[in-house]
């Protein structure tokens, strides 16, 4: 979600208080948001003119390759922006706050690679926002009393099958052998709004982890991963299409940003953002045999 706060910022960036719009402007614009852009065509229908200075764009186009987010530095394959009409305050450009007069909608279509997955999942950055775990030994098996466990050596991958691979290990402050956690899972989009994991299977040093206790991590998950979880902020997010291929995932989508949201008036800030952690997550060192095949 962070990207569209940082590319509704570059959309909107490049209205002047003066009210003039080029698409050289709007162009350098977008590619302030970004670290790097490789390739970048802006194009901004506002006539006639005097629409834009009362505050009307007729529509924004953007296509691009290989994006790269300042944070996190990571790279988006592909980028294709399309928006309908949108109507602001030219007063509020003025504030140095926009104010929209109506929903701002567009059609959106990503491309990502597992490589760019990679390199983002590995980057220091990341690594650093990945949990410790302090387990009691009471609740799980084989782990000594405060152990405190953290991540480490994440990787991404489309199968043949088209199933996602992620692997990570777990490894303790104690130096002990760390634990190669693997999940192989299919993806569901439900209704355009739910991005669902399905058929998901976890091993723990290849040892298969009982279904039973998959299931709960991954219907919290799910959750989560619910896009209705946004609209209290005024962000609509459906997805039309998504492919997943061993070369790339495709996305397209549907956004629309409400004059309300909190993406318009600090588009940078991702405030529309959950901040809620996620349940306890148990980790075994050795599966329960029961459900383990």
């Amino acid at each position: 979600m962070e990207f569209i706060s940082f590319l509704l910022s570059g959309l909107l960036g490049f209205i002047s208080p003066t009210g003039v719009v080029v698409d050289k402007v709007a162009e350098n614009a977008i590619r302030s948001q970004f670290n790097d852009v490789e390739k970048l065509r802006v194009r901004v229908e506002h006539s006639p003119t005097h629409q834009l200075l009362q505050g009307n764009i007729k529509k924004i186009r953007i296509a691009g390759r290989g994006f790269k987010l300042k944070q996190y530095n990571f790279r988006i394959d592909a980028l294709e922006l399309e928006t309908d009409d949108i109507a602001f305050s030219p007063n509020s450009i003025q504030k140095g706050k926009l104010k929209l007069q109506q929903p701002l909608q567009a059609g959106i279509r990503l491309i990502f690679t597992p490589a760019d997955i990679n390199k983002l999942l590995q980057s220091p950055d990341i690594l650093a926002l990945l949990p410790k775990l302090k387990l009691d030994s009471k609740d799980y098996i084989n782990i000594d009393d405060d152990a405190v466990y953290k991540f480490a050596n994440p990787q991404f991958n489309v199968l043949d099958n088209n199933k996602l691979f992620f692997q990570v290990e777990l490894r303790s402050e104690e130096d002990k052998k760390p634990l190669l956690i693997k999940v192989e899972a299919g993806l569901k989009i439900k209704k355009g709004r739910q991005i669902q994991l399905i058929e998901t299977v976890v091993t723990v040093n290849e040892e298969q982890v009982a279904s039973q206790f998959v299931e709960g991590i991954v219907e919290n998950l799910n959750q989560r991963l619910d896009l209705r979880n946004l609209e209290g902020d005024g962000l609509l997010i459906r997805i039309l299409k998504f492919n997943i291929r061993p070369s790339e995932l495709k996305i397209a989508a549907f956004v629309q940003i409400k004059p309300s949201s909190p993406f318009v008036e600090n588009p940078l800030s991702p405030s529309a953002l959950s901040t809620k952690p996620l349940t306890q997550v148990q980790v075994l060192s050795q599966p329960i045999s029961e459900g383990v095949r």
